[in-house]
């Protein structure tokens, strides 16, 4: 792997070098399935660009990949047809609700570790083009901690872990969070509270978790913010079409643009991203090794 870490970081330098601006990279992943993560990532990424910003969405699930079907688009290519060199990364990129950019999951993920040389310049080379492309990148993962999974959330900026106010849901979402830990990565985890009745609900849920991972892991995980339980979600499932656009008035669509709108105001008291895609094919790049 010594060979391929070499090319990679001469990929990165050059991209350094030309001074692009950067892209923030963001995974989202759960404790447990069925908490709503996929139709969370999806309407976050649709109100981020509802506020002008340009977002790329990547479906990062291998075995339930289903942003497309949340969108009721048909998806003709995905990551695998990157690795095998058979397509760019700009015609594996496709166009959903909204024309939000997303590219489809598939068993690609699976090979991610297993890339010749050749392929992983290839791979890096194409997705080092995102940087300065889009404002964000969303990598949408799988349930539970595979090995797939945990690349992603260690190579981001920040992670989001969308979990409900369900005693399982939490005990999952802390599990993850706890296993991070234990392997001394130093990870920037938010929560997402998904499915609450009110918003006290919600913080109750977040400071349960916050509390106990202060008290054990000695860690910091602010809640991002909450999202309201609403039939209106499980209706635009069935229609094929985000919440945020088939209902934009009900209770889950106010409270997630609410949630993204506090998002949005960290953002920019960040700054501009500084490690973006650059900073993502480095630590993707340490975990290859």
């Amino acid at each position: 792997m010594k060979d391929q870490a070499e090319g990679l970081r001469n990929l990165v330098q050059i991209q350094n070098d030309k001074g692009t601006k950067s892209t923030r990279i963001i995974t989202v992943t759960s404790g447990k399935g069925g908490v709503g993560k996929s139709n969370v990532t999806l309407n976050f990424a649709l109100a981020l660009q509802s506020q002008g910003y340009k977002v790329l969405v990547f479906d990062a699930d291998i075995g339930l990949a289903n942003i497309d079907v949340l969108m009721g688009v048909s998806s003709k290519y995905n990551l695998y047809h990157l690795l095998k060199k058979e397509k760019t990364i700009w015609e594996i990129i496709q166009k959903g609700s909204n024309n939000l950019d997303f590219i489809a999951g598939g068993s690609g993920f699976n090979d991610l570790i297993r890339l010749t040389e050749e392929e992983l310049d290839y791979f890096a080379e194409q997705v080092m083009q995102l940087n300065g492309y889009v404002d964000f990148i969303i990598f949408d993962t799988g349930a539970g901690l595979s090995k797939e999974t945990m690349k992603f959330i260690l190579a981001a900026e920040e992670t989001f872990v969308v979990t409900t106010p369900e005693p399982t849901s939490i005990t999952d979402a802390y599990a993850i969070i706890k296993m991070v830990n234990s392997m001394g990565h130093d990870v920037s985890f938010k929560l997402i509270i998904n499915r609450v009745t009110d918003w006290k609900e919600g913080k109750q849920t977040a400071d349960k978790i916050a509390l106990v991972a202060n008290q054990f892991l000695g860690i910091q995980i602010p809640a991002l913010g909450f999202v309201e339980d609403d039939s209106s979600v499980s209706k635009a499932v069935k229609k094929q079409v985000p919440f945020t656009i088939a209902f934009p008035n009900s209770a889950a669509a106010k409270s997630l643009q609410s949630l993204v709108d506090d998002y949005i105001k960290g953002y920019r008291v960040m700054g501009t991203p500084s490690s973006g895609v650059k900073g993502f094919l480095n630590k993707m790049l340490k975990l290859l090794k």
